[in-house]
């Protein structure tokens, strides 16, 4: 025996040496491939530089018509293509600038070497239109009949006479002719800036000054300037702040595309104490729900004067908020498709101190009067809602919607298979913690075989949840479409086993936001079990079909602009939850049963919104969950078949809502860094 040990011991030993030898060599291979890495890193930098310098220098711009010739040479037969079938088109080019087997490992390294070397100044050189450009379009507004005036409204107030001489120049310098420029003085006593108005006024015939003799605050001083107006439209101009060069060219254009428009908006971007541009938010097409969390229309806002007319105007008593009470008592008036968004920056918010592009703590004043002109805007539509602080943002807002007298039956639908422990952790979340009543709980079960599992099934039976069998091939559109046909309430809750409740308020916030005229599903948000938000909403076209919203953000991050931690309308919500009225669903007939695995809750919200529904994400009602628990059927390989002919199959019919997110920017990446700046954007571009 002593003999049989010491040679096991020795066998130990040697394996031991051979491990140790290995680990050296993967050492000494890693330490070579890190080595291989830097020097590519070196390169790729390099390459980067030298394609920027390219990219700033003159020839580069000299020779760009050459260059849109030879581009249009070689994609001449894309383009007939696309005249006769601008879907197929698409499709086309989606294939070829992303199929090829290179672009996803390359597109991650350009994406990241781009953001870091070059970041928002590189955008802006390579991607917003030169001025090479100015001179045809303005020969382009020139041939437009009938081209709008439009008037900026400008109050002042003892100006900084440099910032107010340069946000004079950015009007002037507008390569759009047709504008006016009304500004108010609200009875500055500095001579310097009387001097400077009453110079602009002399010099050019479109500049208009009205001096007040008594300060009246920035909502009275408003409304000077905006008596002054005659144009068709009037934008809104602060006056430290900047307009881009094409700021009015833009506006002029989407008057004309859209005859009956009635609000516009672009997206903004900050200037920092040295002049540079920094801090770009760009937005999303109007978002009623965003909007009741943020001023999202302001900066560059742009108003049709009747309208302005037919509101009267400014409301004293809103200063530091008056365009946010502006921007609801207008949009009042006004049909979501008189509301235009321009993807453009178009607007420079200077940060300068007691500028709220600072800190809002600036003026604190503002909060209380943003509050409450949301607050009289909600009680015009009725709507007896509370409005306080956002909690993960007190700049910002959160309404509460009430929940209806008597409250509604909501049936809570969970499909499971097996997994006892996993279903088991979901209702007792939902039976613990849940405060609203009254709803009822109806299990689907696919064919579990677990004995632990069935013994629990029929535990739930014995306590008053309904549990349904449904056999065959697993199809998740097919089981919540058989058993929202048998549920009792006026209300669905589609809920996955894996899910966990941490607010015990959640249902109540999801009905009162499902129960609101216009609005289709109502989605909530989920944290994954290592607490890294799993879904903040969909994002079409993100990862081909749609993807999460701020996949993997940390708790406390609150996201681009607060979004991820604020109630908005967003193109598709995840059906791991969802809450929708029954009525609704059953209108758009369910799910579509052809989606089994994946996309039956992007398909289902698409049609929602196709037929004029709102979807709402709110962080309100807050979840764990366990989704590889979940999916855990999915992993086969006959579903992963049915998992790539539905991306297929989402492809074929919403291309091109895929392409075009309204919940989402064009000019922010559809890639694996969602939220981050697209390279190139998908938009035109004017070069």
């Amino acid at each position: 025996r002593i003999t049989e040990q010491q040679e096991r011991i020795t066998e130990q030993q040697e394996r031991s040496t051979e491990q140790q030898r290995l680990i050296v060599q993967l050492e000494e291979r890693i330490s070579a491939l890190q080595l291989q890495l830097r020097r590519q890193d070196e390169l790729l930098d390099e390459r980067l530089k030298h394609i920027e310098a390219i990219w700033r220098s003159s020839s580069w711009r000299v020779t760009r018509p050459l260059r849109g010739v030879r581009k249009a040479i070689a994609y001449l037969p894309l383009l007939n293509q696309a005249v006769r079938n601008p879907v197929r088109a698409w499709r086309f080019l989606k294939r070829a600038a992303w199929k090829t087997p290179e672009w996803p490992g390359l597109q991650q390294q350009l994406d990241g070497k781009i953001r870091t070397a070059g970041d928002y100044s590189t955008w802006i050189s390579r991607f917003e239109p030169a001025s090479e450009c100015y001179p045809r379009l303005r020969q382009i507004a020139d041939s437009w009949h009938q081209p709008p005036i439009i008037s900026v409204v400008m109050p002042t107030y003892n100006s900084d006479p440099e910032l107010l001489e340069a946000a004079i120049n950015s009007v002037l310098g507008q390569v759009y002719p047709h504008w006016q420029l009304c500004v108010a003085d609200d009875a500055s006593d500095s001579p310097a800036v009387r001097a400077l108005l009453e110079r602009h006024a002399a010099t050019d015939s479109r500049i208009q000054v009205v001096f007040r003799l008594v300060n009246g605050h920035i909502s009275a001083a408003s409304n000077s300037a905006l008596a002054l107006a005659s144009g068709d439209f009037v934008a809104l101009l602060d006056h430290d702040d900047l307009l881009h060069p094409l700021a009015l060219w833009f506006v002029a254009q989407c008057c004309i595309e859209h005859p009956e428009v009635g609000l516009i908006y672009t997206d903004e971007d900050k200037l920092s104490s040295d002049g540079q541009r920094c801090g770009p938010y760009f937005k999303c097409d109007f978002n009623y729900e965003l909007l009741l969390a943020q001023n999202m229309l302001s900066h560059l806002g742009c108003y049709r004067r009747s309208l302005l007319e037919e509101i009267g105007g400014f409301r004293e008593g809103f200063e530091g908020s008056q365009d946010y009470d502006l921007a609801l008592r207008a949009m009042e008036r006004l049909r979501p498709a008189q509301i235009v968004h321009i993807p453009r920056v178009l607007y420079h918010w200077r940060i300068v101190a007691g500028s709220t592009a600072s800190s809002m703590d600036e003026k604190p004043y503002a909060l209380t009067a943003a509050q409450r002109a949301l607050t009289e805007h909600l009680q015009r539509r009725g709507m007896a809602a509370a409005v306080m602080p956002a909690p993960e943002i007190p700049l910002h807002t959160r309404v509460r919607f009430p929940v209806p007298e008597p409250a509604p039956l909501v049936s809570i639908l969970i499909p499971t298979r097996d997994r006892a422990n996993l279903l088991r952790l979901c209702i007792d979340s939902i039976r613990g913690l849940t405060t609203y009543k009254p709803y009822e709980i109806i299990v689907i079960d696919h064919g579990s075989e677990d004995a632990d599992t069935l013994q629990w099934l029929d535990r739930f039976r014995q306590s008053g949840i309904r549990v349904l069998q449904d056999g065959g091939e697993f199809n998740f559109a097919r089981f919540n479409n058989r058993a929202a046909a048998q549920a009792r309430g006026k209300v669905l809750c589609l809920m996955n086993n894996g899910i966990e409740i941490i607010t015990p308020d959640w249902l109540e916030e999801m009905v009162s936001f499902a129960v609101q005229d216009g609005v289709g599903a109502v989605g909530t948000r989920l944290w994954s079990p290592d607490q890294r938000l799993q879904d903040g909403g969909f994002i079409l076209g993100l990862g081909g079909v749609a993807g999460h919203s701020f996949l993997n953000c940390e708790r406390g991050n609150i996201g681009y602009f607060g979004r991820a931690a604020l109630h908005q309308s967003l193109s598709a919500v995840t059906a791991a939850c969802m809450v929708v009225r029954k009525s609704v669903f059953e209108e758009m007939g369910g799910f579509d049963e052809r989606l089994a695995v994946a996309f039956n809750d992007v398909d289902f919200c698409l049609r929602l919104r196709q037929a004029g529904y709102r979807n709402v994400w709110t962080p309100y009602a807050e979840m764990r969950h366990d989704e590889l628990a979940s999916h855990g059927q999915e992993t086969t390989p006959e579903n992963q078949a049915c998992l790539a002919s539905e991306v297929a199959f989402m492809q074929g019919r919403w291309a091109d809502e895929l392409a075009a997110d309204p919940a989402y920017s064009p000019n922010l990446s559809l890639g694996t860094h969602a939220f981050s700046l697209a390279w190139p954007p998908r938009i035109a571009d004017l070069s």
